[in-house]
C-alpha cells in the first residue's frame, strides 16, 4: 500500500554498540580495575596484619583515652624506638604475669618525672599539657622525683586515680621503671568501637621529637581503594549488559512506502 510507513523494532540480538558500554575497552579497563583491586585489597590487609597487632584492653586504666574492652591495633616497634607520650604494649612479670599491660610512657632513660606541679605531670622541670586527659585530675597522683635509668621508661594511666602503673610500683627495685626491651607494639588507634587515631601528645614536643605515626592510614586507604575498585570492575559487565538490553528494546529502524 502506497503512502503508508511503519516502524519496526530491532531484534534484541541484533545491531552494534556504538558507545563505550559493553566495548572491549571498557571490559579490558574493568578487567584491569578488578585486577588493581585485588592487589591492594590483599595488599593492605597483609600488611596490616605484619605491622600491626590487635588487643582487646581489659581494664579502665587508660580511659578516657582506650576504655575497658575497647580493641586496639599497635605497631610493632623496638623498645629503642619509644618517645615519650607513646601509647605501648609490654609484659613485665613484676606488674602482670603472662599478660600484656597497656600504659602510657611519660619518661624515658635519663629523664627525672614527677608529679604534681600546680596540678601537672613535671618532667625534667617541664610542667606538661596533657590534653589527651580530656579534663581528668592529674593532682592526686603522687610522684616523688624518680630519676629513670637509661633503657628503661616510666608510664603512667590515663586515668591516674586509679591505674596500677608506675607510681604503684615506686617501692621495687627499678622505682616503678620498665625496661624498653619489655616493650612490644605501640597503638595506633581504638578500631572497636570505632574511636580513629589516638590523639598526639603535644605536651611533650618541648622535651624532644614525637613518634612519627604508624602507617595505619596508608594501609587503611590502600583496602579501601581495593575495595571500590573490585565493586566497579566487577559491576560494570551487569550494568552494561542491562544497558545494552534497554537499548535493543527501545531501537527502532524505519521502512519505506510500499
Amino acid at each position: 500500500m502506497g503512502g503508508e510507513s511503519t516502524t519496526r523494532t530491532a531484534p534484541r540480538s541484533g545491531g552494534r554498540s556504538t558507545g563505550p558500554v559493553g566495548s572491549k575497552a571498557g571490559q579490558r579497563l574493568s578487567g584491569i580495575a578488578v585486577a588493581l583491586g585485588i592487589v591492594l585489597f590483599l595488599g593492605g590487609f597483609a600488611w596490616g596484619a605484619v605491622v600491626y597487632r590487635p588487643y582487646t584492653v581489659p581494664t579502665t586504666s587508660m580511659t578516657p583515652t582506650i576504655d575497658a574492652g575497647d580493641r586496639v591495633l599497635a605497631q610493632r616497634v623496638d623498645g629503642s624506638e619509644i618517645h615519650r607520650g607513646d601509647v605501648v604494649v609490654f609484659t613485665d612479670k613484676t606488674w602482670v604475669t603472662n599478660a600484656p599491660v597497656v600504659k602510657r610512657v611519660v619518661a624515658v632513660g635519663g629523664d627525672t618525672v614527677s608529679c604534681c606541679t600546680d596540678g601537672k605531670l613535671t618532667v625534667n622541670g617541664k610542667q606538661i599539657d596533657e590534653g589527651y586527659l580530656k579534663g581528668s585530675a592529674v593532682e592526686d597522683k603522687k610522684i616523688p622525683t624518680v630519676k629513670v635509668p637509661k633503657g628503661r621508661l616510666f608510664l603512667l594511666g590515663d586515668e591516674r586515680q586509679g591505674s596500677l602503673d608506675s607510681s604503684a610500683h615506686l617501692s621495687d627495685a627499678a622505682q616503678g621503671t620498665v625496661a624498653e626491651s619489655a616493650v612490644t607494639a605501640r597503638v595506633d588507634a581504638v578500631v572497636w568501637p570505632m574511636k580513629g587515631m589516638l590523639e598526639r601528645p603535644t605536651g611533650f614536643e618541648a622535651l624532644g621529637a614525637l613518634s612519627t605515626a604508624g602507617p595505619l592510614r596508608i594501609i587503611v586507604t590502600l583496602i579501601v581503594v581495593g575495595a571500590v575498585l573490585v565493586l566497579g570492575g566487577g559491576a560494570y559487565g551487569p550494568i552494561a549488559k542491562r544497558m545494552g538490553n534497554r537499548r535493543a528494546r527501545t531501537r527502532t529502524e524505519p521502512v519505506g512506502a510500499r
